[in-house]
């Protein structure tokens, strides 16, 4: 006789942030919650935060903390835990400690292939926001979708 292992899965909460609103009207809603939970970081970190089909925040998390200048992401990763927080929709960010918003060739590309994904599990990307403070434009984030790379 042979064993199966039974699984459950189970969404813990870790802790929270203090916002004002817990409704996304525009990018700089999601954007000052993101820089909000990734201030004094000197590594990569990639999230997204998690909205009912009203756009009200359910939670925001942590796909991968990466090093100074990357962080792996992978699709399955995202939706696993955006399904498990029952999200209508997500906005996913990342940090670039370098302070540079200006998205990568890897940055559009891994958005794009998030968005495929997101379409077939009909849990929506509304906006990709790439945090930092770049001191020759003195723009605190990216808004991916401000920006014409999301339609």
């Amino acid at each position: 006789m042979h064993r199966i292992a039974e699984y459950s899965l189970k969404l813990v909460r870790d802790g929270s942030l203090s916002y004002f609103d817990n409704v996304i009207h525009n990018p700089d809603d999601a954007a000052q919650i993101f820089q909000t939970h990734f201030d004094g970081s000197d590594r990569e970190i990639f999230s997204f935060i998690a909205l009912n089909i009203k756009h009200k925040v359910i939670g925001i998390h942590d796909v991968s903390i990466g090093s100074l200048t990357a962080s792996v992401v992978h699709p399955r990763e995202v939706f696993k835990a955006a399904m498990l927080m029952n999200a209508a929709a997500i906005i996913i960010a990342h940090c670039h400690p370098s302070g540079n918003t200006t998205p990568s060739r890897e940055d559009i590309y891994l958005t794009l292939q998030l968005i495929n994904a997101g379409n077939l599990l009909d849990i929506p990307i509304l906006d990709h926001i790439i945090t930092g403070t770049d001191k020759e434009t003195n723009t605190q984030y990216c808004s991916m979708k401000e920006e014409g790379y999301i339609k």
